[in-house]
């Protein structure tokens, strides 16, 4: 059995370059071989370097390596062709099947890139003086882990994603690795190294070495270096090591044993974000919302408009005498209130295309968070590399949680406030298909005074968080907590308060709404 499956494995990796798209699985190769060769020439050069570094570098990069195999096959959605569905109708022993299957998983192209940066990193441990046997017992266990780890996230997202990935769920896994990657990245990039580790970064990397992500990584490090802890970081390894087993093998009987998802359920993968999101009205109209708000190029100038407007406020204050230290932090805070700000005349956008909801006896609530969702989709991510970004320029780290609280209270109190301006005061807008830049031409409108009152109003309820933000730059840091706190709460507060403002004005006034974007 064990080189039946084997051969398969073999099969199907050479047979990727007779399949439909053979040039792209040639460059595909090609490409992670560069890759992995530029890898291994950097952990090889760590030799000469401090044995610090050098243990630092291996244990973050191994815990990466760890969080990549896990995360790699959810993101990616890739297919299972170890699956063990496939193997169920062969009369297989369930006992047999994890170790072969995890041995099976071996043959594959990432593996054999792991190989060989796991043998760079032998290499380099054992020129740090650590005993050969032990480098390579170390670089045995952590090859077998990432092994491991790899087969149960591709078993998680078997059994816990849909099997034909949509492009919108990658996209809000690509989104949520922006939002959590780039900001660590430009952390990193930012620091002072000067050939040392700096102090922080030594910090995590200890603390990752007595964690599953990295235990493997640091064992052999950590030996070489005399470290205090090895024990403790070798127990660990065996932890882990016999979780991830014990969790592979309930893996493989609960698929062996389970019922595969019917065919009906990959039909609704041609629904785009009706598929993704949940069945009730919320889920329909934020589905709706996203279609429209992603292509209609009224809402996509609106998206564009405002991290440029956020930007250009920099040079007016620069010409005006204020220090970039300062002016720097205007942007982000600017971008949040505006981003909020964007659905507070969301109603109108719509046109004839809101009586569905109307007709259709939706509740106000539901209404009002679900034309939020597009707006904190792409205003998420924005923000999320817009702080780290502005907080590397100026270097001011300290200011993290206060910037934080800040955008959130704005964002989010003009989320809240425009859930009541867009069903307060409509006005007028370009009609579907025309120019975003089009003055319209109607015969009914409303007053104005509603986006203002919403613009003004994100601010007014912001200004306790901005008073704190303003004593944190000044104090040097020190109402931070208070800052970030002040600001999540208030932020909370407004928008839940205003949506049940604007979801009772919603069914109270929803015929009134529908005769305006019938006749403007």
């Amino acid at each position: 059995m064990v080189a039946h499956v084997l051969r398969l494995r073999l099969a199907l990796l050479f047979g990727a370059l007779r399949g439909e798209r053979p040039v792209r699985a040639v460059i595909g190769f090609f490409v992670l071989a560069a890759a992995t060769t530029a890898i291994c020439a950097a952990i090889l050069s760590l030799a000469d370097g401090p044995p610090a570094v050098a243990q630092t570098v291996l244990v973050l990069s191994g815990a990466a390596i760890f969080l990549g195999f896990l995360l790699g096959p959810i993101l990616t959605g890739t297919t299972d062709q170890l699956d063990p569905r496939r193997f169920g109708v062969f009369g297989v022993d369930v006992r047999q099947m994890p170790w072969i299957l995890a041995l099976a998983s071996l043959v594959s192209v990432p593996s054999l890139a792991l190989l060989a940066v796991v043998v760079s990193s032998t290499i380099v441990t054992a020129q740090m003086g650590a005993p050969w046997p032990v480098a390579v017992v170390a670089g045995l266990v952590r090859l077998v882990v990432c092994a491991l780890v790899a087969r149960v996230g591709m078993a998680v997202s078997a059994l816990l994603l849909p099997e034909r990935r949509s492009r919108e769920l990658t996209s809000l896994f690509v989104l949520a690795l922006i939002v959590v990657a780039f900001p660590v990245a430009v952390f990193f990039a930012s620091l002072n190294w000067n050939g040392q580790v700096p102090a922080v970064v030594e910090t995590i990397a200890a603390i990752a070495g007595f964690t599953p992500f990295g235990a493997a990584s640091a064992l052999s490090p950590a030996g070489a270096q005399g470290a205090q802890g090895v024990w403790l970081i070798a127990v660990v390894v065996v932890v882990t090591v016999v979780g991830l087993w014990l969790l592979w093998s309930w893996l493989v009987q609960r698929l062996l044993t389970s019922i595969e998802r019917p065919a009906a359920s990959r039909e609704r993968s041609g629904l785009g974000w009706f598929a993704l999101l949940p069945a009730n009205a919320f889920g329909a109209i934020a589905a709706r919302s996203l279609v429209y708000w992603l292509r209609d190029r009224r809402y996509i100038v609106n998206f564009v408009i405002v991290p440029i407007a956020g930007v250009l406020t920099v040079f007016p204050l620069l010409v005006a005498g204020v220090p970039l230290y300062l002016a720097a932090l205007v942007p982000v805070p600017v971008m949040a209130l505006f981003f909020g700000w964007l659905p507070h005349n969301d109603v109108a956008y719509d046109s004839t295309a809101f009586w569905t909801h109307v007709a259709s006896g939706v509740r106000g609530l539901s209404d009002r968070f679900g034309r939020m969702v597009p707006a904190a989709l792409v205003a998420v991510p924005v923000l999320a590399i817009s702080i780290p970004l502005t907080l590397a320029l100026i270097e001011s780290w300290y200011l993290l949680l206060p910037m934080i609280g800040l955008t959130v209270s704005l964002f989010l109190s003009g989320l809240g406030l425009s859930s009541i301006s867009s069903v307060v005061s409509p006005y007028a807008v370009s009609r579907p298909g025309d120019s975003p830049f089009q003055q319209p031409q109607r015969s009914a409108s409303r007053g104005t005074f509603g986006p203002a009152a919403a613009l003004l109003g994100s601010v007014a309820v912001s200004i306790p968080t901005l008073y704190l933000f303003i004593m944190t730059v000044i104090a040097d840091g020190g109402y931070n907590v208070a800052t970030f706190w002040v600001g999540l709460g208030s932020g909370i507060v407004v928008l839940v308060v205003a949506a049940v403002i604007g979801g009772r004005i919603f069914d109270r006034g929803g015929e009134r709404l529908m005769e305006f974007v019938e006749t403007v």
